[in-house]
């Protein structure tokens, strides 16, 4: 068991090395990018990275305060998600109802990776290996969808 010092510690060990990692790699667009912090543009929806001791996700989260706006981006995204998964290569899971881990509601469109835990810098390969190829396809598919969302908020 890690101390809660520990435990941030290589928290921000791994994220620091996924953002050296992925700090050359351009967007989809020729730009340099903050992939840890990666800014759609969109107030309410952003690709989310987490990792802890038995998974990994990336995630579309679409976290307006108003349901019906949110189920509106949903509904949007569910009209692209031919594209989504032919740019990503593979099928994503819908949950147009979720709570976060503060009770809050979201909708969300994820990738898992199970079982890895981002304490065990055995598993970083994985992880980096999970996160990089499926954060480009993300990239690439929101430089052309994102102009989709344009006035729906």
């Amino acid at each position: 068991m890690y101390s809660k010092a520990e435990t941030a510690q290589l928290r921000q060990a791994f994220w620091t090395t996924f953002g050296q990692y992925m700090a050359p790699v351009p967007s989809a667009e020729g730009l340099p990018t903050n992939w840890i912090n990666y800014k759609t543009g969109v107030k309410h929806l952003s690709f989310r990275l987490h990792a802890d001791v038995r998974h990994a996700t990336i995630s579309i989260e679409l976290t307006h305060p108003d349901a019906t706006v949110r189920a509106t981006y949903f509904e949007q995204f569910e009209a692209l998600k031919t594209l989504l998964h032919e740019t990503t290569g593979q099928p994503w899971r819908w949950e147009a109802d979720a709570l976060d881990a503060h009770g809050q509601p979201r909708s969300r469109i994820f990738q898992e990776l199970t079982p890895v835990n981002i304490f065990s810098r055995d598993d970083w390969p994985a992880l980096i290996s999970f996160f990089k190829p499926r954060l480009m396809a993300l990239d690439v598919f929101w430089s052309d969808a994102q102009y989709s969302f344009a006035g729906l908020g």
